[in-house]
Parts: structure tokens; sequence; C-alpha cells
């Protein structure tokens, strides 16, 4: 503890008052001369002369007495600190000097808010994983932006297969989401407290809106819905906008959601960033995103390489989750659609196929892969590099995101916006959003794999009905086109399962290539 010694403080003050009554007395005598030289001036010019030199005198008398004052009070006065606290001049020196050397950073400038007459709040609760949700999120806030509505942060799914607790400010940074769109919606943390109680007696009208509708419905139908009722909660908002059609401000605004708005935590960008650089200390890599995990397959029926006793637990589990719809499933015609994601064994006959090196790093993206090493061998004979974060990282550097799926995800994202190449083996909700976002950033390579043909090509060649040099040009041939370069997104009027989702290929977002750019993207 720091003492202040009041006997010592009562020295000062006598010594200041001494010196004070001596600069008053001083100041005094300078003053009556002046005077008396003032009386014996005779003309003007001699006059003005003397009342400067004596408004000088008292000027210079008071800066002397304040500072003398100052020294002593002032910084008790201003700080309310004993005088041990003082700071050596020394050290502000040293500090003044430290902060010279430290970089400038700018200041962040927010673009200005937009004003508008809001027509109420919408409140949304996404569904799905972590993907899909993001491109919900995209949606939300450009069907906010064209109702003039409010939007609240949009609740993040906690009770799908995932069962991810994390909330929003747990994934995404949620101050840099509201302020970065603030010239085109407003978006609040929560609602105010006299309609959050409302929400919270369950007075609010819920609903699901229409899946893949135009913005016309959104004006037409939800907006007199939010004027009536003030608040309104969409409980479900997985696919519920157009692909197509839509203005091209709208479409500008999706997209700027999903490539400036929804930046992840720190703590997500930053170990990203950490296993980016692991991976580059050892040369190019290749993120495979290998969706080959059980709850895909149960999901989607496909057991094909997987042993009965695997089938049976896969197919118990479809049927235990009831919003899966589709119980009764064909695995073998399904995979000759091309709907099954690619096996393993699969995806090592067609990378090596594609001539892709042997010694680059596959960085898998994926959780834990059905059947495990069983099912891994092949692939890891054919490229031995494989990595994974958990084999990259330390357990302590994954500890907080163990049981957080979405956040799992969210990491698996950033390495495959930064790999040279991408390859998923299904064309899920990641697989179209990563492809969709390298294409933003330069039309980087991503491979989209022809399922339905090489499913084709792979039983010919097991069955000796081609060689490997027929099976690997038939598979170069078939994806020459398929490999992230520029093209139109396919439209498929009334049929918006089976055309290209907006998100895989913005196209209304994207700039053109040069040619030589052009020549590297293909």
């Amino acid at each position: 503890m720091c003492k202040v010694d009041n006997n010592n403080n009562n020295n000062k003050r006598r010594r200041f008052a001494i010196g004070a009554m001596g600069l008053r007395k001083l100041g005094e005598i300078r003053v009556e001369k002046l005077r008396n030289s003032m009386a014996n001036a005779k003309s003007p010019k001699m006059k003005m002369m003397v009342i400067r030199a004596v408004s000088t005198v008292l000027l210079w008398t008071c800066v002397v007495q304040l500072t003398a004052f100052g020294g002593t009070w002032g910084p008790r006065v201003l700080k309310g600190l004993p005088s041990c606290f003082t700071q050596d001049p020394h050290s502000t020196a040293a500090a003044a000097l430290d902060l010279k050397l430290l970089p400038a950073v700018p200041a962040r400038v927010l673009p200005p808010k937009r004003v508008y007459k809001n027509n109420g709040y919408l409140v949304v609760s996404c569904n799905g994983g972590l993907n899909q949700m993001r491109s919900a999120i995209c949606d939300m806030v450009s069907i906010a932006r064209y109702l003039n509505v409010t939007l609240i942060v949009p609740e993040l799914d906690k009770t799908s297969f995932w069962a991810d607790p994390s909330d929003f400010e747990d994934i995404f940074d949620v101050d840099h989401f509201i302020t970065s769109l603030r010239d085109e919606v407003r978006i609040l943390k929560q609602l105010p407290p006299r309609l959050k109680k409302r929400v919270e007696l369950g007075l609010v009208h819920t609903m699901a809106p229409v899946s893949w509708s135009d913005i016309s419905y959104y004006h037409n139908q939800i907006l007199p819905l939010i004027q009536k009722y003030k608040v309104v909660h969409l409980n479900r908002t997985d696919a519920r906008l157009a692909n197509n059609g839509q203005p091209l401000d709208l479409q500008k605004l999706r997209c700027r959601v999903n490539f400036n708005a929804l930046r992840y935590t720190s703590q997500i960008e930053e170990l990203g960033k950490r296993v980016v650089n692991l991976l580059r200390q050892n040369g190019p890599f290749l993120v495979l995103h290998l969706r080959y995990e059980m709850d895909m397959l149960a999901f989607s029926g496909c057991t094909q390489g997987c042993n009965a006793e695997e089938v049976e637990e896969l197919t118990r589990m479809r049927y235990a989750y009831p919003w899966w719809k589709e119980k009764i499933i064909n695995s073998d015609l399904k995979r000759k659609d091309g709907l099954c994601p690619l096996t393993p064994e699969e995806t090592a006959l067609t990378l090596r196929a594609l001539d892709i090196d042997r010694d680059i790093q596959i960085y898998i993206a994926a959780g834990e892969i059905y059947g495990g090493k069983r099912r891994l061998d092949s692939l890891a004979n054919a490229y031995p590099k494989l990595v994974r974060k958990e084999t990259l990282l330390g357990a302590d550097d994954l500890q907080y995101f163990q049981n957080h799926s979405s956040q799992m995800a969210a990491l698996d994202y950033l390495v495959s916006l930064e790999s040279d190449i991408f390859v998923p083996t299904y064309d899920g909700n990641m697989a179209k959003v990563v492809e969709g976002h390298r294409r933003f950033l330069g039309f980087k390579k991503t491979i989209q794999l022809d399922r339905r043909v090489l499913a084709e090509l792979i039983d010919k060649y097991t069955s000796g009905s081609l060689s490997w040099e027929e099976f690997s040009s038939a598979v170069k041939d078939t994806h020459a086109q398929r490999m992230g370069s520029p093209r139109k997104r396919l439209v498929v009027p009334d049929k918006p399962k089976e055309e290209d989702y907006f998100y895989a290929n913005p196209e209304e977002c994207l700039q053109p290539l040069e040619d030589d750019e052009l020549v590297n993207a293909l």
C-alpha cells in the first residue's frame, strides 16, 4: 500500500504559501514602480508602452503562480490519487517513446446506418448443419432487407442429429455481422424487452415459409403478417428463397452476407490459419470432403461396401429419425443414379485416375469415417500423406471444439477454402457452399465429381471390362469441364431441386477471368 506522509505534505504547503506570497510581493513592487513610471509619462506613446509592460508583468506573475500551484496540487485534484502515484518523468518519456514506436492501427470505418421505417421484427430459427444454416442466414438477411424489418440475430439448430449447443456468437463474429450490414438492414441481438416478453409467453406468430419462394411471396404473404403481429417467427429456413429470378441487388446481398458479413470467431479463424500454415510447410495440399459418415449413410440409405451388421445398424438409425422421410431405400439403384457418396475405396480409384500426385497431402475434412481404419486402408495405401485436424493439432487445441460439430465444420470450411484442390465426394451443403466461395475467390480448383458416371466406370473397371488406361482416360474426359471453371448456373423452371444451387455458383457476384486466368482455372 502507498502511504501519504501528512507531515511532508504540510511542509510542502508552507513552502508553497511562502513562495506564493514572495511572488505576489515581487509582483506588487514591480507594478507600483510601473505605476509611478506611468504617472510620470508625458506622451501618449509613452503611456501605451507602460500599459503593455504592466500587462506583461501581471500575466507573467499569474503564470508563475499557477505553475507552482499545478505542480503541487494538480495531480491530486485531477486524479484523486496520493502524491506517491505521481509518474516518474523518465518513465513517462519512455512510455511516450514506446507509443511512438507502436504500429498505427487504422480506425475501423463503419458503413452509415440505413434509415427506414421499421415494419416489425423477424425472428428466425435455422435448421440443419452449419453450411445449411449459413446459406439460410444469407437468405434471411436479404428477406429482412427487402421487407424493411428488423432482423434478430438468428438462432442456430441445437436439436438436429449433430446436437451442437453452439449459439450464433460461438461460431460467428456477431458484432461484425451486425455492423457490417448496418447500411442494409437493422439487426439486433435480441428483441426489445416488451416484445421479448410476449414471445416468451408464446404470444408470437410462428410458421415455416414455403420452400424456394420468390421475394414476392415474402412481400405478399409474410410482410402483412409482420405488420399485423409486429413479430413473426420463421421456424424453418432451409432453401426458402429461390435460386433464380430474384432482383440483382438481392442476389448480390446474399453474396455480401456470405463472403463478408459471416466471419467466424477469432478463435476459429486463428486455428484455421494455423492448420493451413502447418500444411503449407510441407507443400501443396488437397482437401477431401469425404462424406462417408454414419449420419450420411443412414440418411441416404447408401451401404456400398458395408457388411450385414453395418447395414442393419444404418437402417435402425434411419428409422429412429422421423424427419428423415425416406425409409425403404435400394442402395444399388441409388448408387447407379449418382445419389450416393463415393466410398473411400471408390475415392482412391478416382483420384488415381485423375493423376492426383501420390505425394500430395490430403486433408480429410469430415467427421468420423464409418468403418474406421478398415475402410480407409485403400485410400491410405494410395495416398500415404493423409492428415486430419486431429493429427495436425494437439488435444488441447481441439478441447474447446469437442462435442461442437458446427465449430469443427467451421474449421474444415476455412481449410477447404485455402486448399490447392478441393474434392467433395458428395454434393451436400458444405460441398456446394465451399464450391461457390472458391469461385468467388478466383475460381480455385474444385473437382465436381460426376458420381453417376463414376459408378458405371468403376464397376466396368473392377469387373475387368476396362483396362486401367481406358478407365483413367474416361475419368479425365468426364471431369475436364468440372474443375470449378466459370459457367452459367443451370436453371430448371418449376424444379428447383434439379437446378444448380445459387450458393454453389453465385454467378451474379463473380468477376470474369482474363484469358490466362481462365486457362489456369481449367
